[in-house]
Formats: structure tokens, C-alpha cells, sequence
């Protein structure tokens, strides 16, 4: 039985990349990864889905992804704690705008 950090499954053997507290955590993370190409999934004890408890480490979940992929998933955790990948609100809004404005410039609307 292996009881490091790895596992091994059929085809693919994996690693952790990053512990987890909680399924909110759990699906954020797994998908940050998922949209980067990067494909991850959890292993963690029972307990953190029948009863929902993540107090001091019970309940956590780690983050696995296959080997190939450890070092890019580690490097994008690292930068998204950082801050590094933080999506400006401003832009994100001027974007908005935009596009509101284009949808009507023809008189026609989309949902139409």
C-alpha cells in the first residue's frame, strides 16, 4: 500500500499538488485547474461528504493531477495565491459595456 503523496492507477499515475478544506475549495481549485488543461481530481476520507466536517486537517481532500502535469498545476496554484491571476473588475465591466452597447447598434437583439 502506498502512502505517500502518489498514487498509481491503471494508466496514469498521480500526484498532489495542494491540500483542500471543505467542497467549496475542493471544486474551485479543481476546476482552475480543469480550465487550464490540467486534468485534477480529490481523495480524502468519507467523512468531509457524509458529514460535511473540515476542522483542523479532518476532512481534507487533496488535489491530484497526473504527473506530466505536477509542476504547471503547482506553478498556477502558486501564482493564484499570489494574486497574480486576479481579474481586473474594471475591465471586466468596460467589456460588458461593450458588448451592450454592440448588441444594439443594428436595432436587432440577440434573443431575438
Amino acid at each position: 500500500m502506498d502512502t505517500g503523496d502518489d498514487r498509481d492507477d491503471a494508466r496514469t499515475r498521480y500526484v498532489c499538488v495542494a491540500t483542500v478544506h471543505g467542497p467549496i475549495e475542493e471544486a474551485q481549485v479543481c476546476a482552475f485547474l480543469h480550465s487550464n488543461g490540467i486534468p485534477a481530481q480529490t481523495r480524502g476520507e468519507a467523512i468531509r461528504k457524509i458529514h460535511g466536517i473540515t476542522l483542523d486537517g479532518i476532512g481534507a481532500a487533496e488535489v491530484l493531477v497526473p504527473a506530466q502535469f505536477a509542476l504547471a498545476a503547482r506553478e498556477l496554484i502558486a501564482r493564484a495565491e499570489r494574486g497574480e491571476l486576479r481579474i481586473d473588475e474594471e475591465a471586466d465591466v468596460d467589456a460588458g459595456a461593450e458588448d451592450d452597447d454592440r448588441a444594439g447598434e443594428d436595432g436587432t437583439d440577440d434573443l431575438e
